[in-house]
């Protein structure tokens, strides 16, 4: 779905959300019915920092070309700590 943007004359600019490439070049007003034009407006787009663009490159690289594993890593167990409330128990 692409956001259109029409303006009507006698209401102003609205929106409307149609599927890609069927946008008509006149769409019926929702307030008063009239026949609104098409308005070309530039895109929504925004800047985005360094390191996120950055991973979205590392990511597409990978998408294409993914890094070769020559061996399964070695497991490490992590070390868990008893639950607090095992110390209160009665030992044997």
């Amino acid at each position: 779905m692409a956001t259109y943007e029409y303006l009507c004359s006698r209401c102003g600019p609205f929106d409307v959300k149609l599927a890609i490439g069927t946008a008509p070049k006149g769409y019926g007003c929702p307030v008063c019915a009239a026949i609104a034009r098409r308005v070309y407006s530039s895109p929504g787009l925004s800047l985005t920092s360094k390191s996120v663009a950055a991973l979205h490159v590392q990511e597409e690289q990978a998408r294409e070309a993914p890094a070769v594993v020559s061996e399964v890593p070695p497991r490490t167990r992590v070390p868990r700590r008893p639950h607090p409330a095992l110390s209160r128990l009665p030992r044997p």
